[in-house]
This record gives structure tokens, sequence and C-alpha cells, in this order.
């Protein structure tokens, strides 16, 4: 697909940000590089890089929208009641660190991640504590 055919379809309300790399272990095989920086790539390239999209359309890409197409209500926002699953970030400082020859790298410039309210990882690390669950569709 060429960048201009990207840069099309993501200017598209009804575009929702998504991977397809598949899920493996950190540090190992061979995953495809986007399976740890596609949300990251989005902002860093086509936010901050080259203006696609402005950060605002860019998170809406990747939170309420998807959750809204998929019927999870209490999902993709900040409101009272809905789950906290909450990404503090610097945009400035937002960039996909993993590359086709080494995929096991981590996206830079997010300082918080919170899953279900639980902090996985803080401003120096990991925290070993894990918020997150399987959902489905009466389990969400």
């Amino acid at each position: 697909m060429s960048e201009d055919d990207v840069a099309l379809i993501m200017k598209q309300p009804f575009t929702m940000t998504c991977t397809d790399g598949n899920l493996t272990p950190f540090g190992e095989g061979k995953p495809h590089p986007r399976g740890n920086g596609a949300f990251a790539r989005k902002i860093h390239v086509y936010v901050n890089e080259r203006g696609v999209v402005d950060l605002p359309f860019a998170v809406r890409s990747m939170t309420s929208l998807p959750a809204s197409v998929f019927g999870m209500k209490d999902r993709g926002v900040l409101r009272p009641g809905a789950w906290a699953d909450i990404l503090v970030f610097d945009p400035k400082n937002v960039r996909d660190a993993a590359t086709y020859t080494n995929p096991h790298q981590l996206a830079e410039g997010m300082e918080y991640v919170l899953v279900n309210g639980v902090v996985e990882k803080d401003a120096q690390a990991f925290t070993g504590k894990l918020g997150g669950r399987v959902i489905t569709p009466d389990r969400r």
C-alpha cells in the first residue's frame, strides 16, 4: 500500500487503528515490529512528522471509535464507571523503536500505562502488576 493511500484512508472518520502483529512473548522469536509500535508509529509519523491527522483524531481512532464499533460502552472513554484503561504519554516524545531486525523494542514516550485501573508501567519501569483480562461479548 502506498503512503498516499495510507494517508488518504487514515483521514477518514471511520478508520480505526489496529495491528495485525501476532502475540508472542516479549524477547522471543521475530514478530512484526508493529506489534510493539503500531500506535506509537501513528502518533510519531502521521501526527508529529507528516501532519496527516491531528492528535485528538488519532487518539479517537485508537480508543473510543473501536470501543464503540465493537459495542464496548465502558471502554475507550474517560468517565465515571468506565474501565480505567489509561495511557499517559508525551506526544512530542512518542516514537516506535522496534525494527525488523530488532523487533523487541518498546515504544518510547509512554510514561504510565493503566489497565483496568492497575498501574502496569510507571515512569521508571514495568511494575509487575497485571490488570488485563480477556474481553468477551458478555465480559467487557
